[in-house]
C-alpha cells in the first residue's frame, strides 16, 4: 500500500482498514514508536491497556498478543516481532520532562530541528481526526522494554532495540493509528537522538481461521471473534 520513513521525534497518522498488516522497522538502535489506536468509524471505541493486559495475562506484548478495544474486540493483532518485548505501560514523554531532560529549543530558533515531546505529538494527530486530550490513551511503546522490579519501580532496557528490529500488526478492525517516535519517558539518556523508524504497509486480509494469533490464548479467540462479528 505504501511505505515511510519517520524521523526520530517526528509524528504521524494514518487510517488502517482491516485485513491490512503495517510492518515497523527500528532504522537506529535505541528507536521507540508510541502508538495510540482507535476504531476508525466509531471512535469512542479505543485501544484498552488494562483490558488486554490481564486479558492476556502479560505485561508486555510480542508475537501473538492481541491490541483489544474496550469493547472487548481485537482492533490489532502482533503477527511477527524479532525483539520479545514492547512497552504498553511507560505511558508518553511530556513537555515538561522533554525540556528538563534535553533542554530547551524554540521554533524561532531552531525551525523543524525543534523537537516535541511524544505526548504533543499524538494530541497534534489525533486533533486532526476531532479527538482532544481527554481522548488520549497509553500508548504501546513499540522497541521499548520496561520491566518491574521486586520493589515494583520500573526499570528501563537501555539500547533494547538493535537496528534492524522488526515488528507486524495485522489490523482486525478498521483502525485510526496515531504515533510519536520520540524518546521514551523512562529513557535516561540525556543527549536528545531518537531514533528513525521505516513503515511498510499492505493488504494481506483478515485473520484466518488457523490464525496463530487465534490459537496463541483464548481471550485472543475471543477478541477476534468479536471483531469477525462486527464485519458479518
Amino acid at each position: 500500500m505504501w511505505s515511510e520513513i519517520v524521523p526520530g521525534g517526528g509524528h504521524w497518522s494514518y487510517v488502517m482498514p482491516r485485513g491490512s498488516r503495517l510492518r515497523l522497522v527500528a532504522l537506529d538502535a535505541g528507536a521507540n514508536l508510541s502508538m495510540v489506536l482507535y476504531h476508525a468509524r466509531e471512535k469512542l471505541e479505543r485501544y484498552n491497556m488494562p483490558d488486554s493486559l490481564k486479558a492476556q495475562h502479560t505485561a508486555h506484548y510480542t508475537r501473538g498478543h492481541v491490541l483489544m478495544s474496550d469493547m472487548g474486540r481485537a482492533l490489532a493483532s502482533i503477527t511477527e516481532d524479532s525483539l520479545g518485548w514492547h512497552d504498553p505501560m511507560g505511558a508518553l514523554l511530556d513537555a515538561e520532562r522533554l525540556h528538563a531532560q534535553y533542554g530547551d529549543r524554540s521554533f524561532h530558533t531552531h525551525r523543524n530541528a525543534m523537537y516535541r515531546s511524544g505526548k504533543d505529538g499524538l494530541l497534534i494527530e489525533i486533533g486532526k481526526y476531532g479527538l482532544s486530550k481527554r481522548d488520549l490513551i497509553a500508548p504501546v511503546n513499540f522497541f521499548s522494554k520496561v520491566s518491574v522490579d521486586a520493589d515494583g519501580r520500573f526499570q528501563f532496557a537501555p539500547g533494547h532495540a538493535a537496528a534492524g528490529a522488526m515488528v507486524e500488526l495485522r489490523f482486525d478492525m478498521d483502525t485510526l493509528i496515531a504515533f510519536s517516535t520520540a524518546p521514551h519517558p523512562l529513557d535516561p539518556s540525556k543527549t536528545y537522538a531518537p531514533g528513525k523508524v521505516g513503515l511498510a504497509a499492505w493488504k494481506s486480509g483478515p485473520a484466518l481461521p488457523d490464525d496463530f494469533n487465534r490459537a496463541f490464548r483464548p481471550e485472543c479467540a475471543r477478541a477476534l471473534h468479536n471483531a469477525d462479528m462486527y464485519y458479518l
